[in-house]
């Protein structure tokens, strides 16, 4: 039984009392009742989105992140013959960092524009567009000849990929409420991690294809690659949905539900475009900058295991077409461990311990791989599997914490771009560089200890943002009138 129908209209910007806890002097200590609805209609609502939404979301993000680190399979395949990626485009260790550096500057460019523009055009369009768009650059990467090339297309690929994340996680404030977003987040980035492992067994069969009609293996890659997300640009265009108000397949008690069960806890597809205003609130809201920090922080490990795992394989005693199967099992460990991680965090409350726990098991592995003995390829491997799964583990809560504290359809949106933008984008800089080619012998002492480094300042910046946010729901608590329960932060 649906409960009463919402009004139509943009409550952010209504005059109302409920309009003063959204916009309101940005509003974070503003009281507000809890709107009630029935537990088993929601459910029923939630798992029909979920069928709709979960695997449409996910295998599109799996199509983007295996068009983006497929360079890494590239640059690897068949070295051995000498028709590898690098090889063949007489690209040095240092420009071959640099196209993948270009690749993060047209992404911490774009996120922010592309947020935008996902709100303003809806997102199916906006979504089928890009990935239109990133599969064709993808397969004009296997044409390149030259590092100017490799350069160029590189940038391109950064600019129509950088909205896909941000735009994924600020597409599902639009239908869930702030306890069941982690987990979706996690199965959309857990099929980041499974194109890790696609990836390698992908790249592991493709290199069969060496010198077949005259091209590369690597070429074949690409292209081969790009194909799909080209394929898959037509369904997203029909079969995503943009908002509840608008979903065809739901009745009209459950987009009523679907809209009370948002009311205080999620983005609107009626709200009014983003004005300077809203940009102003969340630029200045200096907390929020704390959750910048820890995402810049993860993000190193994020980029530098996504682009050298293959050659980080390599170094562990594996050669070529076996080095490439053996960067399966770290990508299909961290593909559970997130999924737990994620549910957990959201059903106890506790995002901020459990990102912080699985970094600090994340910066063991790779703390502990720094310094063993370069020739310990067993142990180190493990440490692999180990440090991946940790630091991939701790994204979900942290982005699914970031948007349950922030309440409202603007903030939301501009404050989750520049996460990404910061953290993505920025942090992922200097996961390039990381991992040099001169220590493969010694064990890339260097890459290993910078991770678990970057790891520990996850741990500790999430515990200290914890008791942050701990000490400002007591305050609220303090200053509720009786009676009235506040509107706390998410922990």
């Amino acid at each position: 039984m649906a409960t009463d129908s919402v009004p139509d209209r943009d409550v952010e910007k209504n005059s109302g009392p409920v309009s003063e806890e959204f916009e309101g002097g940005n509003l974070k200590d503003n009281v507000t009742a809890t709107v009630l609805v029935s537990s088993a209609p929601e459910r029923k609502l939630v798992w029909k989105q979920d069928k709709r939404i979960v695997p449409l979301a996910a295998g599109i993000y799996f199509l983007c992140y295996l068009d983006r680190s497929n360079i890494g399979n590239a640059k690897v395949l068949n070295s051995s013959t000498g028709n590898d990626m690098q090889t063949e485009t007489g690209t040095t260790n240092d420009q071959f960092n640099i196209c993948l550096m270009v690749f993060l500057i047209g992404y911490f460019l774009f996120e922010v524009p592309s947020n935008i523009l996902l709100k303003k055009l809806r997102p199916s369009r906006w979504l089928a567009f890009l990935m239109l768009s990133w599969g064709a650059v993808t397969i004009g990467l296997g044409g390149v000849h030259n590092f100017a090339q490799m350069t160029g297309v590189r940038f391109l690929l950064g600019v129509v990929e950088a909205g896909l994340f941000p735009g994924l996680v600020y597409y599902l404030t639009f239908w869930y409420k702030t306890d069941e977003r982690s987990v979706r987040v996690a199965f959309i980035l857990a099929s980041a991690t499974l194109a890790g492992a696609f990836g390698g067994a992908i790249a592991y069969g493709i290199g069969h294809m060496n010198q077949t009609r005259g091209l590369s293996a690597w070429r074949w890659l690409f292209m081969l690659e790009g194909i799909p997300s080209c394929l898959s640009a037509i369904l997203v265009w029909f079969f995503l949905p943009d908002y509840p108000e608008r979903a065809s397949w739901l009745s009209e008690a459950e987009k009523d539900l679907a809209a009370q069960r948002l009311y205080h806890e999620g983005a609107k597809g009626s709200a009014a475009s983003m004005t300077w205003a809203d940009v102003k609130a969340t630029l200045v809201d200096l907390r929020l900058y704390a959750h910048y920090a820890i995402y810049f922080a993860v993000s190193l490990p994020f980029s530098s295991i996504s682009l050298f795992a293959p050659s980080i394989v390599s170094g562990l005693g594996y050669r070529d077409l076996e080095a490439q199967l053996f960067t399966v099992p770290p990508w299909a460990v961290a593909y559970v461990l997130q999924i737990i991680v994620a549910w957990s965090g959201d059903h106890f409350n506790a995002r901020a311990y459990h990102c912080a726990g699985a970094a600090a098991v994340g910066a063991a592995g790779f703390l502990a791989s720094a310094v063993l003995p370069a020739d310990a390829y067993g142990s180190r491997y493990g440490c692999l599997i180990v440090g991946t799964a940790g630091a991939f583990a701790s994204i979900p809560p942290m982005l699914g914490w970031l948007t349950s504290n922030m309440w409202s359809t603007a903030s939301i949106g501009l404050a989750v771009a520049l996460n990404v933008s910061i953290g993505a984008g920025l942090g992922q800089m200097p996961g390039v560089w990381i991992y040099k080619a001169d220590e493969a012998s010694r064990g890339y002492p260097t890459g290993h200890g910078v991770n678990a480094a970057m790891l520990f300042f996850v741990t500790f910046g999430a515990l200290g943002l914890r008791y942050f946010y701990g000490r400002k729901n007591r305050a609220l608590k303090s200053a509720a009138a009786e009676g009235v329960s506040p509107r706390l932060y998410k922990l």
